[in-house]
């Protein structure tokens, strides 16, 4: 079998994975030395030496895995410009900076360059679906220059419109954002949610902003469970006001009680969980564990990469690892022993994947390489790589083996946007100048002293115990 060239891949021409490892995420499962045909942008059939049409281009997938593209239901990409700036804060500093601080500084360009770098990387990383909490669109005119980024690179991608320096029940009053909305074209490849919080409060003003969502046929995603932040309080007045449904997803749901559990499950809502972004900022410990007893659906997310990578293996590792770390715990304060771990690879994968899809509403037509579905597929191969080999468990290997260096081939729709490790007409070049200017921009605004003092919080740190097991001269 040739290796195919990059001109190969043109536009329409069906495509066949042979002899892989296929994690289907679906009936039947895992199938060893199985093919997968794609014919336009769809899944035409999944099986063992299939028979193909008439100049159909064979890519080898033999000593690698292929499944479902990935699926983030929750990054702030246009943050992903300042990539890693925030790598030692807490959630306090994040919101001082960008709500208190410095968040008014950004313009439509920062929000360009920050997105369309995250999206690049999505595609990059095998993450062929994303959902852009967008919570920085200040105007229509921000969110235009989200979409440009989102019309540059080859993904799928649903923008959450947000505007955390405005009022939800406002900003979606607003003309402007009315106009706008209704002018916005659906595609394949570009959806649409609204983006916004519920914080404690009395009389519930967020009500508006769920209404005109609900009237518009448009999804909700909203930050719950946010240690201090969004609390069982704004659970108990959504459904209270009838407004949980299965068009809301909420993001962490990490510190909530077992009411609020109860009000989600009943309303078939759909929680997105970022373990890294829990475990650092302290949301609250990550909810896969505690969901799991209601049976909430779960989609994985990485937050932001102000703080954390855009690496979708660690996303599914991370979680994994959490959720078994908290059985051990749990089991410990009761003098017992885990002898079965209850989360395994293959759900952290479906979480990835499939539960992703279900959080947007798209479970019908990506997240499983199932025929008939649109053609989101990555295959993991290295033939260099000792870590990918022997594959004796796939879904185990992909959780806890697999890398991004291990990524050969990106699908997205039937179009091969990435072969052999190499990304097909996307070059980093120009968007790494784009994100340069921007930075040079924000650095400039905040000032040498404001840019420092922000990348380095002050540290407080705790009175160290004393020992007592200390030698003296006398011992």
């Amino acid at each position: 079998m040739n290796a195919p060239a990059p001109e190969d891949f043109s536009a329409g021409r069906p495509v066949v994975f042979r002899n892989g490892i296929v994690i289907t995420v679906d009936t039947p499962g895992v199938l060893h030395d199985a093919d997968v045909l794609v014919v336009g942008d769809t899944i035409q059939a999944v099986g063992p030496k299939l028979a193909v049409p008439e100049g159909t281009l064979e890519i080898d997938a033999s000593g690698g895995i292929l499944m479902p593209g990935m699926v983030d239901t929750h990054p702030h990409m246009w943050q992903t410009a300042l990539r890693g700036y925030g790598g030692d804060w807490a959630l306090s500093q994040y919101f001082v900076f960008y709500y208190l601080q410095h968040g008014e500084v950004f313009r439509p360009e920062d929000i360009y360059a920050g997105n369309l770098l995250s999206a690049l990387e999505s595609v990059d990383t095998g993450v062929t679906t994303t959902l852009d909490w967008s919570h920085a669109l200040r105007t229509p005119e921000y969110a235009d220059a989200a979409l440009q980024a989102f019309d540059e690179i080859p993904g799928r991608f649903v923008l959450g419109y947000g505007n955390y320096l405005g009022a939800p029940w406002e900003w979606t009053a607003d003309p402007a954002f009315r106009s706008w909305i209704a002018n916005f074209k659906h595609s394949d490849h570009l959806g649409l949610q609204i983006a916004f919080d519920v914080p404690d409060s009395e009389d519930f003003p967020e009500l508006a902003a769920f209404q005109y969502a609900r009237d518009n046929g448009i999804r909700v995603t909203t930050h719950a469970g946010v240690w201090g932040a969004t609390t069982d309080n704004g659970i108990s007045h959504m459904y209270d006001a009838g407004v949980m449904t299965d068009q809301i997803t909420y993001v962490h749901a990490a510190s909530l009680s077992p009411d609020s559990y109860h009000k989600i499950a009943a309303t078939g809502g759909t929680v997105s969980v970022a373990t890294e972004s829990e475990q650092s900022a302290g949301q609250g410990y990550p909810s896969t564990w505690e969901i799991r007893k209601y049976g909430i659906p779960a989609s994985l997310s990485m937050d932001t990469s102000v703080w954390w990578s855009a690496d979708y293996f660690s996303a599914m590792r991370a979680t994994l690892s959490s959720d078994r770390s908290r059985d051990h715990l749990e089991a410990h304060r009761k003098g017992e022993t885990v002898n079965v771990n209850r989360m395994r690879a293959e759900d952290a994968i479906w979480m990835a994947t499939m539960g992703g899809a279900k959080s947007l509403g798209m479970e019908s037509s990506i997240g499983s390489i199932t025929p008939g579905k649109k053609a989101d597929l990555l295959l993991i191969k290295n033939d260099q790589s000792p870590a990918m080999t022997p594959i004796l468990n796939p879904t185990a290997h992909v959780v806890y083996q697999a890398g991004t260096a291990d990524i050969h081939t990106v699908v997205v729709g039937g179009r091969v946007v990435k072969y052999e490790g190499t990304r097909i007409g996307m070059d980093l070049a120009p968007v790494r100048d784009i994100v340069a200017k921007s930075v040079e921009y924000v650095r400039g605004k905040l000032g040498e002293q404001a840019w420092e003092e922000g990348m380095h919080p002050p540290l407080n740190p705790d009175e160290p115990i004393e020992n007592p097991y200390q030698y003296t001269e006398d011992d």
